[in-house]
This record gives C-alpha cells, sequence and structure tokens, in this order.
C-alpha cells in the first residue's frame, strides 16, 4: 500500500477539487510512492503527533488541518510548524491533509455531526454550484450497453439516491472516412450512415478525467464524438454545512445540555432562548458563522457551529438560535471520518487515532 494508494481513497469521497481557494489540502509532505508501514490520524498535526507517529511505527499522518498554511520563508525549528516538519522529514512521515474538501461533502465534518445527533432527512445547507458536467456522445446500437457501463463504473450516471443513470435515444450517424483513416465501419471515401445510439449522463466535474478515459477505451469508433456540457444543478451531498431534523422535536434546554454531553464541550455559548422545541437543525463543523443566514433562509431551528465573534451573535436576529459549541469539538469526530473511509477500502491495514489533544483552547 503506497501513500498515492491511501491519498486515492480519502479524495474518492472527498476530491481535492472541493477545497476552498485559500486551502491546502492533498499531500503536503512526502511522496506519493513510498510504501506506508502505518497510518495516524489526527485533527492537527503537532511535534507530539509526530513523535506518536515515530513511536507507533506511523510513516503516514492523516491529518484535517493542514500543517502547512502559510507561505514558509524559513525552516529552522523554531517555530511549532518548523519543528513538526523537520522531524517528518528526518523520519521519512508523509503528511496529509483533507481540510475543506472533507468539509464540502455530506459525508464529511458536518455529516458525521449530523450523525453524531442523530438527524434524519439530511442534506447539505449550501450546495455547490456548477460542480456537474454532462457527457454526450455517439456510439453504434450494438456497442451501447458495454460503454454505458464503463461510464457508469468511472463516476458517472449518479443522480441523488441513484446511480446507472442515462438517457438514450436512437438516431443515425454519417461520416466518411479519408485515406488516412482506420475506421471500425464503413470504406475509406465513401460516405457511410450508422445506426447510432445517444447516451448522455452527468458525472461530478472531478471525476472528468476518468470519465473522459472510459470513453476512449471502451468506445469503438477510431474518433469518437462526444461534447461535455457544464450544468448549473445543484448536488445536495456537495456544499457547506448540514441540514436535517430531529426524529422529534426537544425542548431547547434539553438539547443544549445535550450537545454538551455529546461534544464534550466545557461551555457552549449561545443565544437568547426562543422558549419553543427545537426540531429542524443546521450545523457547520469548525467555523461556520457565515452559513447563519442560510440557516436562517431554510428556517432551522437552531444553527451549531464554532468560532462565533460578539457581533455574529447578534445577527441571529432571534430569528434562530446559535450555539457556539467550540470549533475543535466540533471537529473532533473528523478523526473517525476518516478511520472509516479507510477502513472500508482496506480492513485489515495498520490504522491508528492519534491519543494527543490537539486542541489549544483551555477553560477555567
Amino acid at each position: 500500500m503506497r501513500v498515492k494508494d491511501i491519498c486515492d481513497i480519502i479524495e474518492d469521497i472527498a476530491p481535492l477539487s472541493l477545497q476552498e481557494k485559500y486551502d491546502n489540502s492533498g499531500l503536503i509532505i512526502g511522496n506519493f510512492d513510498t510504501d506506508v508501514s502505518g497510518i495516524l490520524i489526527t485533527i492537527d498535526v503537532t511535534h507530539d503527533v509526530v513523535l506518536e507517529a515515530i513511536e507507533k511505527n506511523c510513516n503516514l499522518i492523516v491529518s484535517h488541518h493542514p500543517l502547512i498554511f502559510n507561505p514558509l520563508k524559513k525552516i529552522t525549528g523554531k517555530t511549532e510548524t518548523e519543528k513538526c516538519i523537520i522531524g517528518a522529514i528526518k523520519n521519512d512521515i508523509a503528511i496529509y491533509a483533507a481540510h475543506t474538501n472533507l468539509d464540502n461533502t455530506i459525508n464529511g465534518v458536518s455529516g458525521k455531526m449530523a450523525e453524531k445527533i442523530g438527524l434524519i432527512n439530511k442534506s447539505v445547507l449550501l450546495p455547490i454550484d456548477k460542480c456537474l458536467l454532462k457527457l454526450v456522445t455517439f456510439i453504434p446500437q450494438l456497442y451501447s450497453y458495454k460503454l454505458r457501463e464503463a461510464l457508469f463504473n468511472a463516476g458517472a450516471g449518479h443522480i441523488g439516491n441513484y446511480d446507472f443513470c442515462s438517457f438514450n435515444s436512437e438516431g443515425y450517424g454519417t461520416f466518411r472516412a479519408n485515406d488516412q483513416a482506420n475506421p471500425f465501419v464503413g470504406e475509406n471515401n465513401q460516405l457511410h450512415t450508422e445506426n447510432e445510439t445517444r447516451i448522455e449522463v452527468i458525472f461530478p466535474e472531478h471525476k472528468k478525467n476518468e470519465v473522459i478515459a472510459a470513453l476512449y477505451k471502451t468506445h469503438p469508433y477510431e474518433e469518437p464524438a462526444f461534447d461535455i456540457i457544464q450544468l448549473d444543478n445543484q448536488r445536495n451531498d456537495i456544499g457547506a454545512g448540514v441540514i436535517g431534523e430531529l426524529p422529534d422535536a426537544v425542548d431547547e434546554v434539553t438539547f443544549i445540555k445535550r450537545l454538551k454531553s455529546l461534544f464534550n464541550s466545557k461551555v457552549i455559548r449561545h443565544t437568547n432562548l426562543s422558549g419553543k422545541k427545537i426540531k429542524k437543525i443546521a450545523l457547520c463543523g469548525g467555523a461556520g458563522s457565515f452559513l447563519l443566514r442560510e440557516a436562517i433562509n431554510q428556517q432551522a431551528d437552531i444553527f451549531i457551529s464554532g468560532d462565533f465573534k460578539y457581533h455574529e451573535f447578534h445577527a441571529a436576529e432571534n430569528k434562530i438560535i446559535i450555539a457556539d459549541i467550540g470549533h475543535f469539538e466540533s471537529e473532533q469526530y473528523t478523526k473517525d471520518v476518516f478511520y472509516e473511509i479507510i477502513r472500508k477500502k482496506i480492513s485489515t491495514f495498520a490504522i491508528q487515532i492519534s491519543e494527543i489533544n490537539t486542541n489549544p483552547i483551555n477553560y477555567l
């Protein structure tokens, strides 16, 4: 098992194309071709985590927050980040991060929060636009089944809870091969008419190269004709935050106390209570205040996140309860997300969850 194999497993769920422009997800230190002896999963990379990886014979650290986030001019070991870099390189430890790309999928950070709370009818709070493409191609009718199968296996044809989705129509195509061509059907320098199937499938943008490669590999024509069309459709499983419902409405105080217990929060900062029961819940792991307006627009009873500033609490305007459970607290179960993603694909590999508490915030 190489480092690249682990990266591919994670990116199949959280592709790097989903990360925000300011982010630095991906392989940060190391070589893709290195054989992996063991994996250590953490929220943050600290010097203690690097030492733990050495002790546990793990030469790949998988982290939520990127070790290198801002530009570095020197690596002398004076800062915590520099110590981690030096320690990792000296001991041949690769470091990989999946940050906002894991935030921007319903099966990621916020999805795990929703699972812990027990939400049903879940969807992304703020879907990402323009992340879907459509392939339109034409193939001899007898070969259409084989091509559809190849496109589906490459990641095309998923719509919500459905897969193997396509639209097919029958017609005929015309072409004439010149002297340099090697036509699959028809003769050189003669106009040919072929009964064909028009196949249309949608796919996420990050699967574009794989889908086109599957088309070229499977299509019998020397020069297959196809179109790639950008769609405005949204995907309800890709984007920031999650919104869902509790199976049964719960008293506000009871629910907030339950939150405190579920996320091991020392304190929960919240806005005024409304006196109503809580049913519809919006949430976002990490710093999610930018989603408050969307939570209000979708009529959530409470918005759960971290890192709210003083004036941002005023923005609730008694239309919603804000519950700030803490940044680390909201993301702590991300380690379980990584573990489940990797374990599902390689059940016998050495995967360990870091025992180091990397939360830099303490409370009196």
